[in-house]
């Protein structure tokens, strides 16, 4: 039975080995033989996003900015773009609704509070728990320069949950893609 499963065993290896041996075989008889070998390799999409800082600290209201209800602007992250082909920058919260308040106040501050924009003097927009095209290229690039600004409203009212004592954060996500 052993030897069966031994003899078995050598002639699949057998098989096996003069199978591809003979595929990369060629006989002539003009004492010439050619084959041909083709190299190929699959590039996908290839993309890589640099960011200039992974926190941005926003400024703290004063008094007089929450008696006039003031927004107040803040220079945030800027952005390397590198990609092999057309590529979307996108942005959204992480938070689908308010901040999160760390603090004994209750403090409750909504997610559209913060507005962004790719300009210091841009068209801003309240930030969204949805991803929105941020910046975009139609082609590849190696190195395309994004910025984002932001600004905060404070409401003109001290007794405003969004205006309790506290640290509020939100986590903001920028996804690069080459669709």
């Amino acid at each position: 039975m052993r030897a069966t499963q031994y003899l078995l065993a050598a002639m699949v290896l057998g098989t096996t080995i003069g199978a591809s041996q003979a595929s990369a075989q060629c006989s002539g008889n003009a004492g010439t033989c050619n084959t041909t070998n083709t190299a190929s390799v699959t590039v996908g999409a290839l993309v890589k996003l640099g960011m200039s800082s992974a926190t941005t600290t926003l400024t703290s209201p004063t008094v007089a900015d929450v008696e006039a209800g003031n927004v107040l602007a803040d220079a945030g992250p800027s952005f390397t773009v590198k990609a092999n082909r057309s590529w979307t920058l996108k942005i959204k919260s992480q938070n689908a609704t308010n901040f999160t308040y760390a603090g004994t106040e209750s403090g409750v501050k909504p997610i559209a509070d913060l507005a962004w924009s790719t300009a210091v003097g841009g068209t801003f927009a309240p930030i969204t728990a949805s991803d929105v095209t941020f910046a975009s290229g139609a082609s590849s690039s190696n190195g395309a320069a994004a910025a984002a600004f932001f600004r905060t409203s404070w409401t003109n009212d001290f007794t405003s949950a969004s205006n309790a004592p506290g640290t509020y954060s939100l986590p903001i996500v920028f996804t690069l893609t080459a669709p």
